[in-house]
């Protein structure tokens, strides 16, 4: 294989920041090159439904040789998201893995304060940032409003021009900055996606799902 292409599939389009941390582990495990795609579904004329339906669609539409699958664990367990993943993809030829977060993806971009400074636009910037410890990371109910805050705070405008900022831009920005994803080791979830992840690469089954 002279370049592995992935897939990732998610339920909204603030998860495609996922990319850069998926692509990062793969890195560390492969020589050759990465390419991910977001599986973008909303064009279609009927979005399918089911985690299956969207398995199968962005199969049809994005072929790859490993398919990422993304679930928040939201008010369910784990073990949950990853028995629903397993049943969608059963029966299908491809390597899956699935990234089951415990909280929102973005608490996966908590983790580098010189880098957010930078996706801020203010990579100079003095004031300070009260990053969360990488341990609490599991445990903020809402990254992502954290994420946001915090992106404001490092920008330091101020009026218009702070009203103007768009956060969610500024944190897709942030993934691809980000150099080193390592710290994240010391969490459950993506100690067990990367468990996962080498599975995938080491799966002795059919490499590739259906390519045109």
């Amino acid at each position: 294989m002279e370049r592995l292409d992935f897939t990732l599939l998610s339920d909204g389009s603030s998860d495609a920041i996922l990319i850069e941390p998926i692509a990062w582990l793969l890195r560390q495990h492969l020589s050759i090159p990465i390419n991910g795609t977001w599986a973008e579904l909303r064009h279609l004329r009927k979005p399918p439904k089911t985690t299956r339906g969207k398995v199968e669609a962005a199969l049809d539409l994005y072929p790859c040789d490993i398919l990422f699958i993304h679930r928040d664990t939201e008010a369910e367990a784990p073990a949950k998201r990853l028995e629903e993943i397993g049943a969608a993809v059963d029966g299908i030829p491809i390597r899956s893995v699935p990234v089951v977060t415990i909280r929102m993806q973005e608490a996966w971009l908590l983790i580098d304060e010189q880098a957010l400074r930078r996706a801020a636009g203010n990579p100079n910037g003095r004031i300070a940032i009260d990053m969360p410890a990488i341990e609490r990371l599991e445990r903020i109910p809402n990254p992502k409003q954290v994420l946001h805050d915090l992106l404001l705070s490092a920008s330091e405008l101020t009026g218009r021009r702070r009203q103007k900022l768009r956060p969610g831009e500024k944190a897709r920005r942030l993934g691809a900055l980000i150099g080193d994803y390592g710290p994240l080791r010391s969490l459950s979830a993506f100690r067990a996606f990367e468990t996962a992840t080498l599975a995938a690469l080491h799966d002795s089954g059919p490499p590739t799902g259906p390519r045109s």
